[in-house]
């Protein structure tokens, strides 16, 4: 009882500290991409799913508010940025191939885009979700921070986006592989293309792990995909409004 009750205190008072939080949230990432690699990045052994999931359940378990993990987490989220920028690099190295292939990008990128927007809002509106799950729906394939923006903007509630943007990047993350090899796609740019227009950020980390052309034509899909939903979201909405 005593060790029962010594445990309890210290886990009182290490989880009232943002470094635990950040710390955690690193290792179990790292502990699941050591599980992913193990598996031979296998789409269905997804690194952010695993630590989603043991991260959710850490929390719900130990009953710690949100706000307490993100008080840590709040670090990563900002290194989002950085990282982000960072996929400036691979698009330089490959610059040749992006600009021998600007013309099909600049083809599927609207295509993409509007298919998105378009099948999320009107396949919610035929099986009658109300209008707030809708405006959060709407800009669910681009990276967080601009999909929490647009939501904002036109009446959405950016938590709720948020979370159908993870959801929306998980899914395509586990089925891009496997749907483009059954589709017999094997340019590992058009691949990438499309995971990073359909899933964001996680489906360019799918592209990165799979083929390093693949991720480059992935982060260009996200940056330019993220600058047209931003303009074609209330378009799409005022529309059907």
């Amino acid at each position: 009882m005593t060790g029962g009750a010594s445990f309890f205190e210290l886990w009182v008072y290490l989880s009232a500290s943002p470094l635990l939080w950040l710390t955690l949230t690193i290792g179990v990432f790292l502990l699941a991409r050591r599980i992913a690699q193990a598996s031979g990045n296998h789409p269905l052994v997804n690194p952010i799913l695993l630590s989603i999931t043991v991260l959710v359940l850490l929390l719900w378990g130990t009953g710690t508010p949100y706000a307490t993990f993100f008080a840590g987490a709040q670090f990563v989220h900002f290194m989002l940025g950085p990282a982000t920028v960072a996929l400036a690099v691979p698009l330089w190295r490959n610059r040749a191939l992006v600009g021998s292939m600007l013309a099909p990008v600049l083809l599927a990128l609207p295509a993409g885009a509007l298919t998105a927007v378009v099948s999320a809002v009107g396949l919610g509106s035929v099986f009658g979700v109300p209008e707030p799950l809708l405006l959060a729906l709407a800009p669910k394939s681009v990276t967080a921070g601009i999909a929490m923006g647009i939501a904002g903007e036109i009446g959405g509630d950016p938590a709720l986006t948020a979370v159908f943007v993870i959801a929306t990047g998980i899914i395509g993350a586990i089925l891009v592989t496997p749907l483009m090899n059954a589709l017999g796609i094997r340019d590992y740019a058009a691949r990438g293309f499309a995971a990073g227009l359909a899933s964001h950020g996680i489906g360019t980390a799918r592209a990165f792990q799979v083929d390093g052309v693949a991720g480059t034509f992935a982060g260009l899909a996200m940056a330019l995909n993220g600058l047209l939903t931003a303009l074609l979201v209330p378009v799409v909405v005022g529309f059907l409004r």
